[in-house]
């Protein structure tokens, strides 16, 4: 697959400028960028979301038109999204052959037994494990992935895109999945990898073309180019993260504790169960955990968004009542959601709006109940320059790419007053330089005497932040190891349920 010269115009920005992008038959080839530079853009025009404005693509050395996306998955493209698009209430084998019908001209009654079977042989064929008869609200992120590719293995796919294909998923996940990718670059697929993880970029892909400001500033070879040069290319500056060290002494006042807590999840299953827990004041603790243990509901819990079954939570000596977002919030509780867009934004409020969602109440913002919108729109354009969001306070937050929701999410919980800082995955989807920005901002927290309950799928991103990492599975905590003495293997063991609960901190 090819494309010259693509441009995209919107009102105001030129999303895409002259894109040339080429992909090759049997290749997995990455697409790397900052946020806002085009990424998301350039993959709803292969896949027929988006019409250019001008330029042309080429399919197997043939000009193509695409008018919608039926006409790119008609031409073997298909695209797996960040946010999944799977019927929850459906079962695996049937999300796997829902709406294929349409384009194979196959009669839509078919043998439930059969697709099981068709579906159980291509997941065998592929390494991807699944349970053909689960539904998927049953499943794990990494299961429901695996769903996505499985369907477009099914419809005959011959260039993939993934999205950010390894933010929910362990190293051991990741791993298995660049082993599929592979498998199917071998059988002559074309694979688009798109993600802001340099090491594994550099890890899976043949090739990398990079994205800065609209435009393709070049095409390397992934085994003649390095992690630290091709952020270099992203940014257009050399990047540097935070040092792993803290350069301060961590309190040993507890701020944050948990004792006992427990809570059902969305099904009324036990999801937490008795967790016990303290976070001192400048401390950075770390959860680590397979997507799907409890991290959702432990977050949810201490933020008051899901009410416990059970123990309690207590700031600074302040028991909090149970199933209370605006006690958790008074108490200063600020909460960084692992789902932006469900949880963590409204999508159909404008930016400066989902900017001041914790303060509109408060003076200076509201005088005499009434909210003064000409100081939170300035207010909203400050945030909107410091946290380098792409967009103007009227810019409705639905129109933003994944990145940049994270972003208002993050402008909107750092700068309140802040006491203790439940952040889960706060980095997922946003590019190295962000990153960078984001991890300095949460160290700079810290020093500052905020206690940090950082929760993450992220092990590098545990390992680099973290003076304690406590290990959840299936509701428990199995151990807490202090970070001087925490070993990627151990933590993985800990993490499937097999390793030691032991405490070295």
């Amino acid at each position: 697959m090819s494309l010259r010269g693509i441009v995209k115009r919107f009102p105001e920005v030129v999303a895409n400028d002259h894109v040339d992008f080429e992909a090759r038959a049997g290749e997995i080839h990455a697409l790397l960028g900052e946020n806002g530079a085009g990424k998301s853009t350039l993959s709803n025009i292969i896949t027929g979301l988006y019409r250019p404005d001008e330029g042309e693509i080429e399919v197997r050395g043939r000009p193509v038109q695409f008018h919608a996306p039926r006409d790119a998955l008609a031409a073997g493209i298909f695209m797996v999204h960040q946010h999944f698009r799977l019927v929850t209430s459906f079962t695996v084998a049937e999300n796997v052959v829902l709406g294929h019908h349409q384009a194979s001209g196959q009669p839509l009654l078919v043998d439930p037994r059969r697709v099981e079977r068709t579906v159980a042989a291509l997941s065998q064929r592929y390494r991807m494990p699944v349970k053909v008869r689960a539904r998927i609200w049953q499943l794990s992120a990494g299961e429901q992935q695996r769903v996505e590719i499985l369907k477009a293995l099914q419809r005959g796919a011959r260039i993939l895109i993934l999205d950010e294909p390894t933010a929910l998923l362990t190293p051991q996940e990741s791993t298995s999945l660049f082993e599929t990718l592979r498998l199917m670059a071998g059988e002559g697929r074309t694979v688009i990898f798109i993600s802001h993880k340099l090491e594994e970029v550099m890890a899976v892909s043949d090739r990398v073309t990079i994205l800065r400001r609209g435009r393709s500033v070049g095409t390397v070879s992934t085994r003649d180019t390095s992690p630290r040069q091709l952020a270099r290319l992203m940014v257009g500056r050399e990047v540097v993260f935070p040092p792993r060290a803290q350069d301060h002494a961590v309190a040993r006042t507890p701020v944050l504790e948990i004792s006992s807590l427990s809570a059902q999840s969305d099904i009324e299953t036990p999801a937490l169960r008795e967790v016990d827990l303290s976070v001192n004041a400048g401390e950075i603790v770390g959860v680590a955990g397979v997507a799907g243990n409890g991290q959702r509901e432990l977050a949810e819990a201490i933020t008051g968004v899901r009410p416990s079954s059970g123990g309690s939570v207590t700031v600074a000596g302040r028991r909090l009542r149970s199933s209370s977002p605006r006690q958790a919030i008074a108490v200063g509780i600020a909460h960084i959601p692992e789902d932006r867009l469900g949880t963590g934004v409204a999508p159909g409020l404008a930016i400066w709006e989902n900017l001041v969602l914790k303060s509109y109440r408060q003076p200076p913002l509201s005088v005499a109940g009434l909210l003064r919108r000409g100081l939170a729109r300035r207010r909203a354009g400050e945030l909107i320059s410091r946290f380098r969001i792409a967009g103007t306070p009227e810019t409705a937050a639905r129109l933003l790419s994944g990145g940049n929701l994270q972003k208002v999410v993050l402008a909107r919980e750092l700068s309140s007053p802040l006491r203790v800082l439940i952040a889960a995955s706060p980095t997922r989807g946003l590019d190295v330089a962000a990153t960078e920005s984001v991890r300095g901002m949460l160290l700079d927290a810290a020093r500052s005497g905020v206690a940090i309950l950082l929760i993450s799928e992220d092990l590098d991103e545990i390992l680099a932040l973290s003076d304690r990492i406590a290990v959840l599975y299936e509701g428990r905590i199995v151990g807490v190891l202090d970070r001087d003495h925490a070993q990627v293997e151990e933590i993985g063991l800990m993490m499937a349920g097999t390793g030691p609960a032991t405490e070295h901190a």
